[in-house]
């Protein structure tokens, strides 16, 4: 089954036009970039607060619903431009440790975050400023190092990769 993915993915139109045009992949490549960075650092913003480091004075509640959005809009640029750069290498990057650790961080990502907005977060002391319970904390230092190490994956994939 995952033979069969990888090789309608490295046979498609938009698989061999990203391997094969000099220019299409780095500038796909500088779009993943600053979209990751637009997650990282809107992440960060609450990450931050959460751990009682930043913007104490600002309620978390507030704080989600202005940078959510700008970091939805990042990760979905970011999620479709790493599926393009995917499909210029499948079988390279699907035998890559790094390329697997960054896709097994993501999911871990993904899950912290729901257990702190469908848990943490309904536990209530988010609509006010000050501290925050220790469940809080722990989500924002979680979500940071689970981030920094998806930003080293990521780096680590450039440096592992064959280029053929």
């Amino acid at each position: 089954m995952i033979d069969s993915f990888l090789e309608a993915v490295s046979n498609s139109a938009i698989g061999i036009y990203i391997a094969e045009d000099p220019m299409a992949f780095p500038w796909i490549e500088v779009v993943h970039v600053l979209s990751l960075v637009t997650v990282f650092g809107s992440i960060l913003l609450v990450d931050l607060r959460l751990m009682g480091l930043a913007s104490r004075d600002y309620p978390v509640n507030a704080l989600t619903r202005t940078i959510l959005p700008i970091t939805w809009v990042a990760f979905i640029i970011a999620a479709m431009t790493g599926g393009l750069l995917f499909s210029s290498n499948p079988y390279g990057y699907w035998g890559n440790t790094a390329f697997k650790a960054k896709m097994v961080l993501l999911l871990l990502a993904g899950l912290n975050m729901a257990i702190f907005h469908l848990v943490t977060q309904r536990g209530g002391q988010m609509d006010r400023p000050g501290s925050l319970p220790a469940g809080a904390r722990v989500a924002g230092f979680v979500s940071v190092t689970i981030w920094l190490a998806i930003i080293a994956c990521g780096r680590w994939i450039g440096f592992t990769m064959s280029p053929f």
